[in-house]
């Protein structure tokens, strides 16, 4: 099954009844049957729509029953889809929106003003398509319909998804069906699922672990999975029980929201039956530090598994075991369905506890980076793809993650690259040296904070720069806390040295 249509099919023939997605909010739910009927007629809509082959959609929807069909139907009619991140700042959507040449996009009602703001900043046109939660898209009339693509192969490009590189500016990871498929058989693999599993996904499908852990392993292993709009804390526990959910793939951020109301929860964790069948819960995208992981296992008495995954690898590259196999704290485990190795500066793998740059090589990988060849030769070499991160590995091959060296701050989850922070905030008159950080942070693992230096002559407050802020890459990605200093630690060359800052700034706050 090296394509999701092939996916879809396999499983619609197999187990048609078997039920696939279902979204709580309307009660509604689609077997393998009616997936498969679904996706067909989205496939016969963008043919009405004359997009060929190829062609690139985007959307900007929050998860749903609508939003998985879109998101699946797109791929399987070998068209690209473009997800939008819904809380990025207007700079990022319009380069990503632009950047991809995507034709349509759908978009749900309540961002159709952030949708017509981006607009105004792209020239060419591109068709967009309300979707409700009710009604789904509004399909427009066929203008110039086209026959319907032939069946995706394996090497197609099935995913667009954009991640923020250290450089600032989104680069665009093109993923085939190969890799997206092989990107749902990591996860199954490494976490043992089966038909009978079902996942709760509270992450959103513009991110490439709900995507890719929460959607394609379910399809790939034949399972479920339920699909809120959004996450809720006062309903995680409760859509775990009603729908007898058996995994779930969470963040740091979520997991210290879960236990900050663990006895506001109405259930009697480690001996209650309506949450009997969860297996486990994953933690991925950003750093968990391993006492939050004890207080996790301590509360809920269900076992937590730290995974690594990356947006270019589409999604898990490394897991723990699940129990009894051992698990090790700090670790993000052993490599599944791809090779691992840490090198040196020469390319040469480093001994058990030396620390390197992580390189990764397997059938999950993407092809190369939209537009941007530069980017592809630096990071893919010879099937390797050089992640810039840092880590080592200990003589049993569990994989420790030491630092990024692509400056990258990870907030809850999200890639953010520091250079949009910067970008902005010398936007400002006032402002004449800027750099932001990531500082380790317990609730998000890393928080975004700036260091800042004024111009001789003007002024500007701490709420004014946030507000400044929000509005270029939104209120996620804004800083927290801006720091104002004399002068910022330099390189002779004059560059602002980024890694000194959180130095910096521990000396500012003892003085």
């Amino acid at each position: 099954m090296e394509t999701v249509r092939a996916c879809i099919e396999h499983h619609a023939d197999a187990s048609p009844e078997s039920g696939f997605l279902i979204a709580p909010e309307g009660g509604d739910s689609l077997s393998f049957a009616q997936l498969k009927a679904a996706l067909d007629d989205v496939s016969l809509q963008l043919d009405g729509l004359g997009l060929p082959q190829g062609a690139k959609v985007a959307f900007l929807l929050n998860n749903g029953y609508w939003t998985l069909q879109l998101f699946l139907g797109v791929m399987a009619s070998n068209r690209v889809i473009v997800p939008l991140n819904a809380v990025a700042g207007t700079v990022q959507l319009v380069h990503v929106l632009d950047h991809s040449d995507s034709e349509v996009v759908f978009v749900a009602p309540e961002y159709r003003d952030k949708l017509d703001e981006i607009m105004a900043h792209i020239e060419r046109p591109i068709r967009v398509i309300e979707t409700t939660d009710e009604a789904g898209p509004a399909w427009p009339d066929s203008e110039s319909p086209v026959t319907s693509p032939s069946p995706p192969t394996a090497s197609d490009i099935a995913l667009l998804l954009y991640t923020s590189g250290s450089t600032g500016l989104p680069k665009g990871a093109m993923l085939s069906h190969r890799a997206v498929t092989s990107g749902g058989r990591n996860v199954t693999e490494g976490h043992q699922l089966k038909s009978d599993d079902r996942a709760l996904c509270v992450l959103p499908v513009y991110h490439i672990n709900g995507a890719m852990v929460t959607v394609m392993a379910p399809l790939y292993s034949g399972g479920s999975v339920v699909m809120p709009k959004r996450f809720s804390a006062t309903d995680y526990w409760r859509l775990v029980a009603e729908n007898h959910c058996t995994w779930s793939s969470i963040v740091p951020t979520i997991i210290k929201y879960l236990l900050d109301r663990a006895e506001q929860e109405p259930f009697d964790f480690g001996n209650d039956e309506r949450l009997a069948a969860l297996r486990f819960v994953r933690s991925a995208s950003a750093p968990l530090a391993a006492v939050t992981l004890e207080q996790w296992e301590q509360v809920f008495k269900v076992p937590m598994i730290e995974t690594l995954g990356l947006t270019e690898s589409a999604g898990t590259v490394a897991s723990n075991p699940l129990p009894p196999a051992p698990r090790k704290p700090g670790s993000v485990g052993l490599p599944y369905g791809n090779e691992i190795i840490i090198v040196d500066d020469k390319g040469e793998e480093c001994p058990p506890q030396v620390v390197g740059e992580i390189i990764i090589r397997g059938s999950n990988l993407l092809d190369l980076y939209y537009k941007n060849p530069q980017a592809t030769l630096e990071s893919i070499r010879d099937g390797w793809f050089f992640t810039g991160d840092l880590g080592r590995k200990d003589e049993e091959g569990y994989i420790f993650i030491t630092g990024r060296s692509k400056e990258l701050i990870i907030r809850g989850g999200e890639n953010i690259a520091p250079r949009e922070i910067d970008d902005v905030l010398y936007k400002h008159e006032a402002i004449l040296e800027a750099a932001a950080v990531g500082v380790d942070d317990e609730n998000y693992g890393q928080e975004v904070v700036a260091c800042v230096v004024v111009r001789d002559g003007y002024q500007c407050s701490e709420d004014e720069l946030k507000t400044f802020c929000e509005a270029g890459v939104g209120r996620y990605k804004a800083p927290k806390i801006i720091y104002f200093f004399d002068d910022l630690p330099k390189g002779p060359s004059g560059k602002i040295l980024r890694l000194k800052l959180p130095g910096l700034i521990a000396n500012s706050a003892s003085d």
